[in-house]
This record gives C-alpha cells, structure tokens and sequence, in this order.
C-alpha cells in the first residue's frame, strides 16, 4: 500500500502559526466585535427610549381623552424626532400620516408603505406589552433596513401622580442603519486587523521555521552523506540548545563510526592481504605436490590396495587444493581491483561451442547458437564462466543441460539451464556467495564454493551480470548478461 503523502516539517509550522493566529484573532476580533455590537445597539437604545418617553411627557395634559386620528397624527408627531416613524393607536383608530421625510423605497413584503407606519409591522409581542401598560422596544429588519420599534402607552396624569392609563399607544421606529454601518465598519477593520495579524504571524513562523530548520536540513544533508559512504561528514554546532545537543551527538556518532569502519576496512585489507600472501606462497610447494601426486596417480594401479587408495586421495586432494588455491588468488586478484580484460572481437556461438568441446561436453549439452553473433569479450574469462555453469548443471542437475544465446544490437545473453529438481527458495539469494554450498552434504565435495563468486565476478568486469531463477517446470536457469563491447575497466594488468 502507497503511503499518503504528508506536508514538510516547515509546512506544518507555518499551518500550525497561521491556525493559531487564525483561531486567536478571530477569538479576540468576534469578542470585541459582540461587545462593542451590544454596546452600540444598547446605548442607542436607551437613548432612544428615554427621548421618546421624555417627547411624550411634554403633551400632558391631553386635550381630549378620546382622540381622533388628527390628535393622534399630533401625538404620533410629537413623538418622532428627525427621522423617525410613529403611529399613535387609540381603540382601532391610528394616526394615518407619520412625521419626517419619507423611508426607503419598498423592496416588497408586508408592513409599511411609503408613508403609514402599518401597524402589522409591529410584532404581536411588542404590543401586548405596550397593551399592559409597560413600555418595550424590539429590533427588526424592514425592507433590509434594521429599525428598533419602540412601543409605550401614554398614562393619565392627575395633580403629578400617574393615576390610569388613557388607552392611546404610541410605536416609534428609530433606524438603526447608521448604527449597523458603524458595526459593519468595526467587523470590516476587526477582518483587516485580523489578515494583518496573519501575515504578520506567517512572516515570524517563516523566520523561526528557518531558524529551526537551517540545522535539521543539515542534520539531513550530513546523514545523507554518511549514508553515501562518506564518513568525514559532519554539522556545525551553533549555540547550546537542544538542536545543538542533536548536531554534538551526530558527530560524535559519525566520527566513532568512522573510526569503527576504519579498522574493519584496515582489518579486510588484512585479511584480504593474507589470503593472497598465503595463496601466492603456497603455489611452490604445491606445483611439487602435484608432480608427486601425478607419480603417485601413475603406480597407484601397481600399489596394494590400501596402499593404491590412499594414493590416489592423496592425488585428489592436491588437485582440489590447487584449484582452490587458484581460485583465491582470483578472488585476491578482484579484491585488490588489479583484475584485467584482454578484450577481443570473437564469434561467441564459436567461443561457446570450443568451451563445450574443449571438455568433452558437445555431446552431453544441447546448443542453440544462432550464427554471425560477434561480440567484443575477454574469451578466457567468458569461458571460465560458461564452464563453471555447465560443470554445475552436468553434477547438481539433470540432463538435458542446455545453452541458449540470445542477443540484441547492445547486449547478448548466454542462458544454461537444465532439468533438475532447480534450486530452494531460501538458496537463490546466496548462490554467489563465497563458500556458499547449498546442501552440507556437500561440504567435502570437489567444489571450493568460490566458482559462482568468481564467475559473477568476471562478468561485472565486463560491466554486465549473472542472474540465477527457477524454471516454471523444473531446473536452474543462470544467465549471463553482457554488453556487445565491452570496456576495459579502471586497473592495473594481471
């Protein structure tokens, strides 16, 4: 399963700042936006109730107790102030012409016309509060205006006590548009002091993600390197913080790793020193041994039967540590990079058809060799692989064994396959490793365990490869792939 992408160490500072700065200037913005809303609306009215209660006061006393809608018109009047609407209401009769210019024009709806402060207008709520005799007041919105209504019933005065109330009602609207601009105004530059924090956050989060970064980027870049192999690399340590703490830890942890890989690489030149020395060195008394040992091979057939056997090993056994001495020089010779091609253009059906009859294995191995295939190889290496492939399939497989050449117009394949039970599962991956034999029945055998080594090898000094699978229906398929023209590699002559 793909994993999510996620964001960089610096989106997610600067996500993180911007959100608290968005989340703590909206908090401070919205809480002095609904204060200073409350307060603006609250002193308006207040301020508008008490005018227009202290307007209704100076009518005392009424000139008739039962008005008509003239003495209503004149109480509606006195209880507007510039701009405002009033109606006076007495039984079912209400004055029919407010005061003050006309209102906005009418964006449709119910309520008021042009000039008549419509009494269905006034909420239910409003006048059964006024109808019991207490004043009330409540915000509402005509034709997209805000307007607070006021509604307050005119009481009976007898000798300065108020006595009864006279049955009359008067609603004033006062227009709160004024009031809702300056709100909108306040709301309008909370925003604007809002996206100014913001910037102003994004601007400090930018400054410190890179102040926090710059060294985690070198954290970054120092392990990448060492990762690569090189192990001088190193961070600058800045200050005594806890980043700080982090680059003295990491280059405390590289130079022990240095010094750790140091040793193991001085201790493999060591060893790999050794090995050839020994190998080198033991290739005199060797050529001997062999010279006694072909004697001993040749009587062996004329010695006692214990005698003759033990001969005989003895002649096995030099034969086998020769080829493993060889084969360790070889593998020194790669170590120490002084491995060489003697590159040359052959016909490679006709390279593979001479290592096959060069051993006796024309008639054992079938070929499949298409004709005009060239190619520039070292042929003496080429043929060390192909005969380490077909020894391996001939002993550990079954027949039929098989080599196939494949080419195109920039590399070639050599394919050696045969029909056994093919490799385990769990051997694949270690079939070219030095030593390695698959079964430990083995162990004795006349294999030193280096010739896959040594054939991988050979093929990555000609810059290609040897690659090991199971066929679908049985047997082990290795194949060596190799360029048409191969390159001399850097390093010295064998």
């Amino acid at each position: 399963m793909t994993p999510r992408p996620s964001l960089g160490l610096r989106a997610r500072l600067l996500s993180a700042f911007a959100l608290l700065c968005v989340v703590t200037a909206a908090a401070v913005a919205g809480g002095i936006y609904v204060q200073a809303r409350s307060a603006i609306l609250q002193r308006t009215q207040d301020a508008a109730v008490k005018a227009t209660i202290s307007r209704l006061q100076g009518l005392y006393p009424l000139r008739s107790a039962t008005p008509g809608p003239e003495e209503l018109g004149g109480i509606a009047a006195a209880a507007a102030d510039q701009g405002m609407l009033a109606v006076a209401v007495y039984g079912g009769t209400h004055s029919p012409f407010p005061p003050g210019p006309p209102p906005p024009p009418r964006r449709g709806g119910p309520g008021l016309n042009t000039a008549v402060l419509n009494l269905e207008v006034i909420p239910e709520q409003l006048r059964r509060v006024v109808a019991g005799g207490d004043t009330g007041w409540q915000r509402v919105v005509w034709r997209d205006t805000p307007f607070l209504l006021i509604g307050t019933p005119l009481l009976i005065t007898e000798r300065g006590r108020t006595t009864r109330m006279s049955g009359i009602e008067v609603y004033v609207a006062r227009n709160l548009l004024p009031e809702q601009q300056s709100i909108d105004e306040l709301a309008t530059r909370a925003w604007l002091i809002g996206g100014a924090a913001l910037a102003f956050a994004v601007i400090l989060a930018s400054l410190a993600t890179r102040g926090v970064l710059r060294p985690v980027r070198e954290l970054g870049r120092a392990a990448r390197l060492l990762g690569e192999g090189e192990l001088r690399a190193r961070v600058a340590v800045r200050g005594s913080d806890e980043l700080a703490e982090v680059a003295r830890t990491f280059n405390d942890t590289a130079a022990e790793l240095e010094r750790h890989v140091r040793q193991l690489r001085e201790m493999e030149a060591e060893a790999r020193r050794f090995v050839a020395d020994v190998s080198h060195e033991l290739r005199t008394p060797l050529a001997a041994l062999t010279a006694v040992a072909d004697v001993l091979d040749e009587e062996a057939a004329w010695l006692p039967e214990p005698a003759g056997r033990a001969a005989r090993l003895v002649s096995q056994e030099t034969l086998n540590l020769t080829a493993l001495v060889n084969d360790l020089i070889e593998i020194s010779r790669f170590d120490s990079g002084i491995a060489a091609l003697a590159l040359n253009e052959v016909d490679v059906a006709e390279l593979v058809r001479a290592t096959l009859r060069v051993r006796g294995w024309s008639q054992q191995v079938s070929a499949d060799l298409p004709a005009a295939v060239t190619a520039r190889l070292d042929p003496r290496r080429v043929d060390v692989v192909l005969a380490n492939l077909v020894g391996n399939a001939l002993r550990h497989g079954e027949p039929p064994v098989s080599v196939r050449l494949r080419a195109d117009p920039h590399r070639i394949s050599l394919e050696v396959r045969d029909h056994g039970p093919g490799l385990d599962e769990a051997v694949l991956p270690h079939v070219f490793d030095r030593f390695y034999k698959a079964s430990a029945t083995r162990a004795r055998s006349e294999g030193s365990g280096l010739g896959l080594a040594i054939a991988r090898e050979n093929a990555r000094l000609h810059r290609g490869d040897l690659t090991v699978a199971n066929a679908p229906d049985g047997g082990a398929v290795f194949t060596l792939h190799l360029p048409r023209r191969a390159h001399e590699p850097d390093g010295g002559s064998e």
